[in-house]
């Protein structure tokens, strides 16, 4: 018989496994990579602001990509390095849940604004004469409200179908909090929670999938058929960075979904699985974009150099 501890202050973490000779470099490489996420991630953004000509609708759709990022990163480094450093992997049921909102968010979040960049990066390749025509203010604005709204509404529902029951197990196994996870903690009948979190998935992965998929399909279609060489490279750089990230995030999420669900899975490879979404996409899509993109290259160098000046002045 299971002992009922919905009203049990603390929930324990899957161990991280460090010996005691690796705690402080360990601590030392958590916090130095959160620090940079947050660092190259807030350049972006500095970047965008500052330069006028990044104010076009693909920078500033792009600019919602490091705020999702870095409310992942926060969401996960944090307890992370303070679980390394006091050898502790004890949190309270409600930061637990609440680490498992803005992880769910962030991921739900990146799918829906990769996909909208994809969709601005077809009407500008594909359509370009009636781009600004489809790329208003206003359309923008409708997008972006749209990306933000469906994410909390699906999130929001997801952890309030969780929060409805009793759990009866403290054992979290996982190294950070999520749906899944929580819900191996829960005796009661969870059905109606996994109908909704596959329909979830269907709906975000699938969608933005097919969304990828005929956008990119046409890109290339167009691409292959101008004439214009020096144009068609820049596309392809431009949304060759863009679907690296996408599959990045794709690939790890789903694989860590299903592994929840297939008893047999190895829970090492779901557990670095899971920790890879929540950290390679916030470090990496700084780095590939503003490598990448020209323009956004030559913002924030633009944006280093006045930075420069103005401390030497």
């Amino acid at each position: 018989m299971y002992t009922n501890v919905s009203s049990s202050v603390l929930l324990s973490l899957a161990p991280l496994g460090i010996s005691d000779a690796n705690i402080y470099p360990a601590f030392l490489f958590g916090t130095i990579t959160y620090l940079l996420i947050m660092f190259f991630n807030l350049l972006v953004l500095a970047a965008i602001v500052v330069s006028k000509k990044l104010h076009k609708p693909m920078f500033i759709l792009l600019f919602n990509l490091p705020i999702n990022d870095m409310m992942g990163a926060t969401a996960f480094f944090p307890h992370l390095v303070y679980s390394v450093v006091t050898q502790d992997r004890l949190i309270s049921q409600p930061a637990c849940i609440t680490q498992a909102f803005l992880i769910h968010f962030y991921g739900t979040g990146n799918c829906l604004i990769l996909s909208s960049m994809a969709y601005d990066r077809y009407v500008a390749i594909c359509c370009p004469l009636r781009y600004n025509a489809v790329m208003t203010p206003q359309n923008l604005i409708k997008i972006i409200a749209s990306i933000w709204v469906i994410t909390f509404s699906i999130i929001v529902t997801l952890i309030l179908l969780l929060a409805r029951f009793r759990m009866c197990r403290t054992h979290v196994v996982d190294l950070f909090c999520n749906n899944p996870s929580l819900l191996k903690l829960v005796c009661d009948d969870i059905t109606m929670n996994n109908y909704y979190g596959l329909a979830t998935m269907c709906l975000v992965q699938g969608g933005a999938l097919a969304i990828i998929i005929y956008t990119y399909l046409q890109i290339l279609r167009t691409c292959v058929m101008t004439n214009h060489p020096d144009a068609r490279r820049k596309a392809l750089q431009t949304c060759g960075s863009h679907l690296v990230v996408f599959l990045l995030l794709q690939f790890n999420t789903v694989i860590t979904l299903i592994a929840h669900r297939i008893e047999s899975a190895s829970p090492y490879m779901r557990r670095v699985l899971g920790v890879s979404v929540v950290i390679f996409p916030p470090f990496f899509d700084p780095i590939i974009y503003g490598l990448k993109i020209t323009e956004l290259k030559q913002g924030i160098k633009g944006f280093l150099k006045r930075g420069v000046v103005s401390m030497k002045g």
